[in-house]
Parts: C-alpha cells; sequence; structure tokens
C-alpha cells in the first residue's frame, strides 16, 4: 500500500508536468487531472473523487478568491491614479541621486503590494530611464534594486496571490506571512538588489532608449495620502494578529472582536478599496463610471489566479484524502529531511520547469499541506515554510518565465545579458530568502 500511495503522487506530479509542457494544457486543468490520477491510483472510486476535487476547491475559494478580488481592485485604481508613481518620485526627491538605488528598492517593496509585479514594473520602468539619463550610468544599477523590491514583495507578502494561496492552503494567518516576509524581505533585498544591483552595473553597461514616446506627466496624488491607502490593511491585518495572538496583552473580549473584524484580511482590503476609490478616484475627479471599469477590468487577470489555487487546493485535499501526504511526511521524517528545505525544492524544481511562480507557489504548498496534518508547528514556523516556498517559486527565471521576456525587453538586454542580471537576481533573491527564513524558523 506505502509503494502504491508513493507511485500515486510521483505519477500525479509527472503528468502535472507533462501536461504543462509537453501538451501546453492549462495549468488549471493540469492540477486537476493530475488529482484525478492520484486518487485513482491511490484507490478512491468514482464518487470520493469527485467530492474530493469539490471538497479541495470549495475549502480553498472561499477565502482566496475574496481576497484576490478585492487586492485586484485596490491595485487597479492605485495604478490608474498614479499613486505608485507618486511613491517612487516621493522616494527618489529624498533619497536623492547617489542613493537612488535605494529609493528604487524601496518603491518596487511598497509598490508591489496592491499591484501585480509586470504592471508595477511597467509603470516605473520611466522612473530608473530618467535616472540613467541623468547620471550615465548602467541602467541596471537602478533595473535590479526595482526588480528585486517589486521580486520580493511579489513572492512574500500579502496581498499579493501568491503568498496568499500558499497561506491558505497550509492554514496560516496572513498577519504572520506580513511579519515573516517583511523580516525576510530586508536582508534579500540588500542581497539580491543593492549589492548584485551595483555588482551587475559594472559589468554590463546598459543606457534607456531614446526618450520619444515617454508618456506625459499627469497631476500625481500626493505620496502621504498615497502611502496611508496602501499601508492602512497592512496594520489593520498585522494588527489583528497580534492582538489575538496576545502579543498586545488586550484582555478586553469587545475590543479584540472589532479588532478581529476589522483586521480581517476581507474588511482590511474593503476598507482599503473605500479609501482608494474616494482619495484617489473621487476627490481626483475620476467619474464613478471610470471607476467602475477600472475595477471590472481588474477582476480578469485576477480570475486566472483564483482558479489556479482552487485547483492547487484540490491537489492538497487528494494527497490528504488518500493517505499519500501522511505517508510522504512519515518518509521525510524517517530519513531526517527538513520540511522547510522539502518545500522550498519542490517549489524550485516547478518553478524551473514550468516557468510560473504562481504555479509553483501553489503546487508545492499541495504538497507541503498534509505533511504538516499530525506536526504541531506555529503559526510563525508555519509562516517561515510560506517563504520558504515562494523562496523556491522564485529562483532562476529564464526563457519559459513571461518575466524573463518582459524584463530583458524594457531594459533594452540580450538573452545572455538577461540570463546575467535578472535570472542571477531571481536566484540569489530564492537562495537569501530561504536562508534568512530557515534561520528565523531554528530560533522560534
Amino acid at each position: 500500500m506505502e509503494i502504491r500511495l508513493l507511485f500515486a503522487v510521483i505519477a500525479g506530479i509527472a503528468l502535472l508536468l507533462f501536461l504543462i509542457l509537453k501538451l501546453r494544457i492549462n495549468a488549471f486543468i493540469a492540477l486537476l487531472v493530475g488529482s484525478i490520477l492520484v486518487g485513482l491510483i491511490a484507490g478512491l472510486d468514482a464518487m470520493a473523487i469527485v467530492d474530493t476535487i469539490q471538497k479541495g476547491m470549495g475549502d480553498t475559494l472561499g477565502f482566496v478568491a475574496t481576497v484576490v478580488g478585492l487586492g485586484a481592485m485596490f491595485g487597479a485604481i492605485l495604478e490608474a491614479s498614479g499613486g505608485a508613481k507618486a511613491i517612487a518620485n516621493f522616494m527618489i526627491s529624498r533619497f536623492g541621486m547617489k542613493r537612488s538605488p535605494l529609493a528604487m528598492v524601496i518603491s518596487g517593496f511598497l509598490i508591489a503590494i496592491p499591484v501585480f509585479f509586470d504592471v508595477a514594473f511597467i509603470i516605473l520602468v520611466p522612473m530608473i530611464y530618467a535616472l540613467q539619463r541623468k547620471t550615465g550610468k548602467s541602467l541596471l544599477l537602478y533595473g535590479i534594486p526595482l526588480l528585486a523590491g517589486l521580486a520580493i514583495t511579489h513572492a512574500f507578502i500579502p496581498p499579493t496571490p501568491g503568498p496568499i494561496a500558499v497561506a491558505d492552503i497550509i492554514g496560516v494567518p496572513l498577519g504572520w506571512v506580513i511579519l515573516i516576509g517583511c523580516i525576510v524581505g530586508v536582508p534579500t533585498a540588500i542581497v539580491s538588489g543593492l549589492l548584485f544591483g551595483k555588482y551587475i552595473a559594472q559589468k554590463i553597461h546598459i543606457t534607456a532608449p531614446e526618450e520619444a514616446g515617454e508618456d506625459t506627466e499627469i497631476q500625481l496624488p500626493g505620496f502621504n495620502l498615497t502611502l496611508i491607502i496602501v499601508v492602512v490593511p497592512i496594520l489593520l491585518i498585522v494588527g489583528n494578529t497580534l492582538a489575538n495572538s496576545g502579543i498586545l496583552g488586550i484582555q478586553n473580549r469587545a475590543l479584540l472582536d472589532v479588532i478581529s473584524l476589522l483586521g480581517h484580511p476581507f474588511s482590511a482590503l474593503i476598507i482599503a478599496n473605500f479609501l482608494a476609490w474616494y482619495f484617489l478616484g473621487i476627490r481626483r475627479d475620476f467619474t464613478k463610471t471610470e471607476l467602475f471599469k477600472i475595477s471590472t477590468k481588474s477582476l480578469m487577470p485576477a480570475g486566472t489566479i483564483i482558479l489556479l489555487t482552487g485547483a492547487g487546493g484540490v491537489f492538497k485535499q487528494m494527497l490528504t484524502k488518500t493517505g499519500a501526504g501522511e505517508l510522504l511526511a512519515t518518509t521525510l521524517s524517517d530519513i531526517g529531511f527538513p520540511i522547510l528545505a522539502f518545500g522550498f525544492i519542490s517549489a524550485a524544481i516547478v518553478r524551473v520547469v514550468q516557468g510560473s511562480s504562481t504555479v509553483a507557489m501553489i503546487t508545492a504548498a499541495g504538497l507541503v499541506s498534509p505533511l504538516l496534518l499530525n506536526t504541531p508547528v506555529s503559526d510563525a514556523k508555519l509562516a517561515c515554510m510560506v517563504i520558504a516556498i515562494a523562496s523556491g517559486a522564485s529562483i532562476f527565471s529564464h526563457v519559459n518565465d513571461s518575466g524573463f521576456w518582459l524584463v530583458g525587453q524594457y531594459l533594452g538586454l540580450s538573452e545572455k545579458e538577461t540570463f546575467k542580471s535578472w535570472t542571477a537576481m531571481t536566484t540569489l533573491l530564492a537562495f537569501t530568502g530561504i536562508l534568512t527564513a530557515a534561520l528565523i524558523y531554528s530560533v522560534l
């Protein structure tokens, strides 16, 4: 029976990768088909397989669909209003030209909280073009720190979709993921963004393209207002986590109930959306029709992520239902293989093979989640597991990742130069992230 279950897991993963890579089947369908194969090999009957799919999908999407949808609308309004550029402009003015790489990494870190990676990068590319033209230094001196800040937040810090999905599948409060993600993000940004950016800029000199075709300046919202709106949901979520963990020492039940309601990701993001709609929209002469169109359009890419996450929940549920996950956990425990390393390696393999960091995170979370069922692990340590998986899912971006081509195109890099800069940066990010997460895990 044990050999049969292990074979079911291996066969399921192999089929998943074959469908995505060889047949170019959408990852949503591939995850469902792989889950069905695991159930069949493990000996489940037809109705048990169907019920498991329904349960896995329903349990996962009840939370993730709401948070991803609200987060997508929030980010779209911030983008359309010019709020992202306002943050970047302020950072450069405060830090000055000499410290502009630091301004870029912080800008990327903040802006990617509500805005998708690729959108945020495209919005801010003109900023690094302008910096390169003023200083004459390599575009990579500013581009790599910006990309590092964006990539770190995209991978580590909710409400971006990847960590939301992993946190929900594993079962850890988002507040802990935000806290651990921010802590891990600091050394990761320094190593992969600032230090590596300075190094690679000395090796590869890239100039910005001609100014023709640059987008015209628009009246941007104020920095303080924009930052408050971005930070409000984060503070509410983290405050809820700290209050209900007992760290803040709050004993009043009624006050805790209020904090729990306002600090739940649903409520926090609804509040953030209302603030953005009014202060960045209505107060800046956006019509209600324009805001409606912006919000509606933002849900189109979110739909794909939501369905992928649900399919990942199905894969996890199938491993749990068949007992394959528990067997895998026992096997790893017997050979002394660290579960943190298993999460990192699982995500890294899927990432390198098929390209999508989101699919890699969801697949690895589905594999890891059943291993944690009978293991008493604190929420803080579970958050470290989320970061470990996210680190693995960020590693070695190459030709099968759309980000590889996006970065190469906008920075004017050849494929070889993109490997030496962007691919190397994502690999440094991954290893710095897992090492920092493992260090925190060991001392908790």
